[in-house]
């Protein structure tokens, strides 16, 4: 069995393409929850990191958000 990759918060977002004010805000939201410290610093293992992403993007991958939440179709014609 290995051991979880364990990052910091700032390397966190880097692999997960956010900010580091993202990831506290998943914290603070209770999306994420850090697996370790070190010193002052939280750590996060990826596998969560990466969950807490797929969450807040709606579970699709996509931008988040319902389609057509704008009322709008593909060619922006107001429906």
């Amino acid at each position: 069995m290995t051991t979880p990759t364990l990052l910091t918060g700032a390397l966190a977002a880097v692999e997960a393409g956010v900010s580091p004010a993202t990831i506290r805000k998943w914290v603070q939201r209770g999306h994420l929850s850090p697996a370790g410290r070190q010193g002052r610093a939280q750590l996060f293992r990826l596998e969560d990191v990466f969950a807490a992403e797929r969450d807040a993007r709606g579970g699709r991958g996509g931008r988040g958000g319902r389609p057509g939440a704008s009322g709008r179709d593909a060619q922006g014609v107001r429906a």
